[in-house]
C-alpha cells in the first residue's frame, strides 16, 4: 500500500498522549486535594492548559478538516477530532477557572503556601465552578461510549499490516476494535462519574471507582501515544510512494 503522505496528517500520536497526561493530572489534582495538600494553583493551571491547548488545537483541525479520510479512516476524525476538541475545551475552561481562582485567594490575602487552606477553600468552591461544566461533561461521556459501541458494531480501528505491532492485528480486526472500543467506553464513564459527582460532599465511592476508572485510562492513552511515536513512523516509512 502507498499513502500520500503529503496530502494528509496523521497527529493521533499527541493527542492519546495528552488526553492520557489530562486524565492522570485531574486524578493527582484530585488526591491532593483531598489529602488538603493542593497549594500553588497557577501550576495546576497551567498543567491543564498545556494538554488542553494541544487537544483543542489538533481537536479543531481534525474536525474541521477531516485529515484521516484522505487515507481511508473518516470516522477517526469523528472519534478521535471531535472527542478531543470538546476534552480540551474543558481542560481550558478548567485552566481559566483555576487561575483566576489563585488570583482570588491572592487578593483576599490567602497564603499560596498555606496547602491546608488553600485545599479547604477549594473543596467548598470547585463544585459549584465544576457543575456549570458537568452538563456537557455527561454529554460527551455518554458519545465516548456511543462511539465505544459504533467500534465493536463496525468492527473499526484495525490497523493496515504496513503498521508495526499493531499491523499484527490486521487480519483480526475485533482485537483492536475491542480494545479502542472498551479504552473509549472506560473514558466515557469516568466523564459521567466526575460530572455527576461535582457536589460539595463527593460520594467516595463513586470518587474512588473514577480514580480507579480513569487511573487505568490515563496510562493506557499515555502508553498507547507513545507507542503509536514508533508505530506511525514506520507505518509512513513502510507506505512512502
Amino acid at each position: 500500500m502507498v499513502i500520500h503522505w503529503e496530502t494528509t496528517a496523521v497527529y493521533n500520536t499527541i493527542m492519546s498522549v495528552s488526553v492520557g497526561v489530562a486524565l492522570l493530572s485531574i486524578v493527582k489534582f484530585y488526591s491532593q486535594l483531598h489529602a488538603n495538600k493542593i497549594g500553588h494553583l497557577e501550576g495546576w493551571a497551567i498543567g491543564f492548559g498545556i494538554p488542553g491547548f494541544i487537544l483543542t488545537l489538533t481537536g479543531l483541525h481534525m474536525t474541521l478538516t477531516w485529515p484521516l479520510s484522505k487515507i481511508g479512516f473518516p470516522f477517526d476524525d469523528i472519534i478521535f477530532g471531535e472527542s478531543s476538541l470538546a476534552f480540551g475545551v474543558l481542560l481550558l475552561a478548567i485552566t481559566i477557572l483555576l487561575w483566576r481562582k489563585a488570583n482570588s485567594y491572592i487578593k483576599q490575602g490567602i497564603d499560596m503556601n498555606d496547602a491546608a487552606l488553600v485545599s479547604e477553600n477549594l473543596k467548598r468552591s470547585l463544585p459549584h465552578l465544576l457543575k456549570p461544566l458537568s452538563y456537557f461533561a455527561i454529554a460527551m461521556g455518554c458519545s465516548l461510549i456511543a462511539m465505544g459501541c459504533a467500534g465493536v458494531t463496525f468492527q473499526l480501528f484495525a490497523a493496515p499490516p504496513e503498521e508495526p505491532i499493531s499491523g499484527l492485528f490486521a487480519a483480526y480486526p475485533m482485537v483492536e476494535a475491542t480494545f479502542m472500543s472498551i479504552l473509549l467506553a472506560l473514558t466515557g464513564v469516568g466523564a459521567i462519574l466526575f460530572a455527576v459527582n461535582q457536589k460539595e460532599k463527593p460520594n467516595e465511592s463513586m470518587a474512588k471507582l473514577n480514580k480507579g476508572v480513569w487511573t487505568i485510562t490515563g496510562i493506557i492513552w499515555t502508553a498507547f501515544g507513545i507507542m503509536n511515536y514508533f508505530t506511525h513512523i514506520g507505518l509512513i516509512v513502510n507506505t512512502m510512494g
